[in-house]
């Protein structure tokens, strides 16, 4: 079984020109929820003077049709956005760094050292509230401005964010630099370090065509939660020439034409993405939404 979580809400629609109304964004996300999604980051707690596309995060999660069965989240980058977040009814927090210097100071204006510090006290306060805290390694494959990562230096900021309550891990792709090799060889050490009890997931772009490669070398190597975005969505908008995340219903027919079960309506998620595409105003990267599943 596949764990989907759709970040399009958030990682898809912060990378957008256009902003949409709340009504819209309220609605992609109940629609995905029928489509069967389980887990969707809807929101993030960042500056709004930075980011505007996510400004109206706390009313996105006031109106939306909450399934008790769904986990609704966001995202946290320091205190501040911790303490907006801990006043709505998120059941999940995603708590994110790079794991290069130079992009981190980029993204948040801090040190790898530096925002190690602040977050540890982030992820404590939402772990004392009862949130689920999860710790997302960004740039773990990779760093436009740095180059290649070494895996200790990713394991290290895992171990760290383990260590203060965080139940589960996510590797990030930031720029689209993995390969499938690369891949498996850190999904391999982080279980060796680790074991396979600490979920594990994996977030990939597809700036260089290999989303879907990468997402099979992660399953491979045992990997079962994945990131993807509606319709190839998303981007960052600190990372130079970052394209959209892993198209969900490109990979959920992936995984149906493999016999693996995901618990979601391909037909719907198509759906959603051509819809989008309208509401969007421009072409989305997705696939399948173009030749459909059949």
């Amino acid at each position: 079984m596949i764990h989907i979580s759709e970040v399009g809400p958030r990682d898809g629609l912060q990378n957008e020109k256009k902003i949409l109304p709340i009504e819209t964004k309220v609605k992609l996300i109940n629609q995905l929820v029928n489509a069967g999604i389980k887990k969707v980051e809807c929101v993030s707690f960042v500056n709004p003077k930075i980011v505007k596309q996510m400004a109206d995060a706390e009313d996105v999660l006031k109106q939306i049709e909450r399934d008790p069965s769904v986990s609704y989240g966001g995202l946290v980058l320091s205190q501040s956005g911790v303490e907006r977040a801990l006043k709505t009814e998120v059941d999940f927090l995603n708590v994110a760094m790079a794991s290069s210097d130079t992009f981190n100071l980029k993204n948040s204006k801090r040190t790898v050292e530096d925002s190690l510090k602040e977050l540890s006290k982030v992820i404590h306060d939402g772990v004392t509230s009862g949130i689920k805290m999860i710790g997302v390694v960004g740039t773990s494959f990779g760093c436009p401005y740095e180059g290649r990562v070494s895996q200790n230096k990713v394991l290290k900021i895992a171990e760290k964010f383990l260590e203060v309550g965080c139940k589960e891990i996510t590797f990030a792709d930031t720029t689209g630099m993995a390969n499938p090799n690369q891949v498996s060889e850190l999904v391999d050490e982080f279980y060796t370090t680790f074991g396979k009890e600490i979920t594990l997931a994996l977030h990939f772009h597809n700036t260089r065509g290999l989303g879907l490669a990468n997402t099979l070398a992660g399953y491979q190597a045992g990997v079962r939660h994945f990131d993807s975005s509606v319709g190839g969505l998303g981007g960052c908008p600190f990372a130079p020439k970052a394209v959209g995340n892993v198209c969900t219903e490109d990979m959920v027919n992936m995984f149906h034409q493999m016999g693996i079960e995901t618990g979601t309506n391909l037909d719907k998620l198509i759906e959603i993405a051509q819809w989008l595409e309208v509401e969007i105003g421009h072409e989305l990267d997705g696939m399948l939404m173009k030749a459909g599943s059949s």
